[in-house]
């Protein structure tokens, strides 16, 4: 990362419009229009990989990993952070230069570098801590090894991340697959740097908001480790007394009850009316109708999500596995035209002395590299803490490029990485390969499933760089650098939060896509007859019904709207009846907004919900470490 002090960065009024029409041509065309009107005059004249850069969005990358990591264990998914951290290091940045800290601006393209570092840092690892680890904490009742842990996150996003690398000039440069949320992100950063006024009141909107979140969630929480005779000042005691006079013990140990959580409002806001108001329909169908009818006959005994959640999930898992699998089905020619990317990618052909790209594209041979390092750490690690042959590893990554290189094109398209279906078609694949083997068969879809998150998330950011002018080989550097720090915090951030199994499928952490990866790994290696008979019946049910569900739109597409997501409806299953409330209060009041200020919406709900999100978390996170952290540190370090 050199200091490139002799480029410059282009005047406000300069910023030309995104490319995102593309271009039309030969290959050899439409890859020198880009280098000659986008690259040239940005790529090539303006600082982008400074250490600056890569600093600022490793520290936002391993803040934002903990938002993730929380509302991971909290409600079994993360939000992607590219957008929120541009907005950060815009404003944190402008205000640094405006106080005299720093002697000059970030440039667009330095902010473009640093949305890849803390994309990185912040997404890419900590998928595995939230399912599959936490999944094997739930199977074992034990956890891994610290340094255990550490090395298979950080060869897990070697592998995602260097596997996208032969993709992204077939996917992006020829065929110019959309990548929605890329887009969106170039157009932020375009924004932000054109429009300075925008971009500070956005900036403006998201911490005020986080700001918010954090004294709200110190006052529901955290009064009482300052002293106990605050804790009848606490929100959460407030609600408690309400809950106790509107809903009683009954209600309440079914989970029917009201929960100060607003990040889930905002998350409910950014997710969209459809998924949230599914998921408000699973809760009722799951906690308020399927639950009281197996407690009155006496097939659910005692009360609590814990206790509950082992019956409802299988219903809620089979929705949400058929409905993934059929719609991985129903796109078989996007998948037969990614196969045939393999020709286009390893043929050489486009390769010549007059290729302007062949010295800024990221080469072939830290393709192979990252590959081979990879392999070798996963490989060793997995046959010495899972008892997992070194063909199997062979095989979960061969599998893995496969299935990612799919995914990467869904995600081109779509928008929508589908993480959920690569990884049950790996734990299908190793159920015959090793059957019995709830370990090898939860870890080997974890490789799956992390190398395909890694790798559409390097896209989805290569995209944004295509539509800047980037430097595509500095980009790459960039997102690089950031899985080590996203490794380290997010790693050590989850030891700490979940120092023991107990602490899963708690109301603190539900847990619900480990709920998931282990009922899936279970079911595969012990046989669906054991589970008994309400639950084969609750997986026919619901398989069924994510089939039906994800048809459905399909051959009424006017009336998609309508139609349950099979995603939300099967989630619902698996965690709290008042997630599945909060989401749709955030929905309504999301789409509400949208309806009666337009514009207003346009410039303020992702700012407003992703700095809410943020805040909330990390003082979520800062509360449990002020409680706990000291006794953990020491547990952790063997004092």
């Amino acid at each position: 990362m050199p200091p490139e002090s002799s480029l410059t960065q282009p005047a406000v009024h300069e910023l030309p419009a995104l490319p995102v029409q593309g271009f039309k041509g030969t290959p050899e065309e439409i890859e020198r229009q880009w280098y000659d009107q986008v690259y040239r005059g940005r790529g090539d004249s303006m600082l982008q990989l400074t250490w600056r850069a890569v600093a600022m969005g490793s520290v936002l990358g391993a803040l934002l990993s903990l938002t993730n990591l929380y509302i991971g264990l909290k409600a079994g998914w993360g939000f992607g952070v590219a957008i929120t951290a541009c907005i950060l290091s815009y404003a944190i940045w402008t205000a640094l230069y405006r106080m005299g800290l720093a002697r000059t601006p970030m440039t667009i393209l330095e902010n473009n570098c640093m949305q890849s570092t803390a994309s990185s840092a912040g997404y890419s690892t900590g998928g595995t801590l939230i399912s599959a680890f936490a999944a094997y904490m739930l199977l074992n009742d034990s956890t891994l090894p610290l340094p255990t842990m550490i090395a298979w996150v950080f060869f897990l996003s070697v592998l995602g991340v260097t596997m996208a690398v032969p993709m992204k000039r077939q996917m992006i440069n020829l065929e110019q697959l959309r990548f929605p949320s890329g887009i969106a992100a170039a157009e932020t950063l375009r924004a932000l740097h054109a429009v300075g006024d925008t971009g500070m009141r956005s900036a403006r909107a998201l911490a005020w908001a986080g700001a918010l979140a954090i004294g709200t969630k110190f006052w529901a929480d955290g009064l009482v480790l300052v002293s106990g005779k605050l804790a009848p000042f606490m929100i959460t005691s407030w609600v408690a007394a309400l809950n106790q006079r509107v809903f009683g013990p009954a209600w309440m140990g079914r989970t029917v009850m009201l929960s100060w959580e607003p990040m889930f409002i905002a998350a409910g806001a950014i997710t969209g009316l459809r998924v949230s108001w599914s998921m408000l329909l699973g809760s009722v169908t799951a906690w308020m109708i399927f639950t009281p009818i197996l407690q009155h006959h006496g097939i659910i005994e005692g009360s609590g999500y814990a206790a509950i959640v082992q019956w409802t999930l299988w219903g809620g898992v089979a929705c949400m596995v058929t409905s993934s699998l059929l719609s991985f089905a129903l796109q078989w020619r996007t998948a037969l035209r990614a196969f045939t990317d393999l020709r286009t990618m390893f043929g050489g052909g486009r390769k010549s002395a007059h290729d302007p790209l062949a010295a800024i594209e990221t080469p072939a041979s830290w393709f192979v590299s990252g590959q081979v390092v990879g392999f070798l750490g996963l490989a060793w690690l997995g046959h010495q803490t899972f008892g997992m042959p070194y063909w199997q590893t062979a095989v979960a990554v061969l599998l893995s490029f496969a299935l990612a290189l799919v995914a990467c094109r869904v995600t081109g398209e779509t928008d929508t990485t589908p993480v959920g279906a690569m990884g049950k078609i790996t734990q299908l694949v190793f159920g015959a390969l090793s059957p019995g083997n709830v370990n090898v068969n939860l870890m080997s879809a974890n490789i799956t499933a992390a190398a395909a998150g890694s790798s559409a998330d390097l896209l989805t950011d290569l995209k944004s760089g295509y539509l800047l002018g980037a430097h595509p080989r500095k980009q790459f550097i960039a997102q690089f650098a950031g899985i080590f720090v996203g490794t380290l915090v997010s790693v050590l951030c989850f030891r700490l939060l979940v120092p023991d199994a107990s602490v899963l499928g708690s109301d603190q952490f539900p847990a619900p896509a480990a709920q998931t990866w282990r009922a899936v790994a279970i079911a595969l290696s012990e046989g669906l007859a054991a589970l008994g008979p309400v639950k084969i019946w609750s997986i026919a049910i619901g398989g069924f019904v994510g089939i039906v569900l994800t048809l459905l739109p399909r051959i009424f597409p006017a009336w998609e709207h309508l139609i349950p997501s099979p995603a939300g409806l099967g989630l619902a299953w698996t965690f709290h009846w008042y997630y599945g409330l909060l989401f749709f209060i955030g929905a309504a009041l999301g789409w509400w907004v949208q309806k009666r200020h337009p514009k207003w919406s346009e410039e303020f709900t992702f700012p407003v919900a992703s700095g809410w999100i943020a805040g909330e978390s990390l003082m979520g996170v800062g509360i449990v470490m002020w409680e706990n952290g000291p006794a953990l540190a020491r547990k952790l370090l063997g004092v």
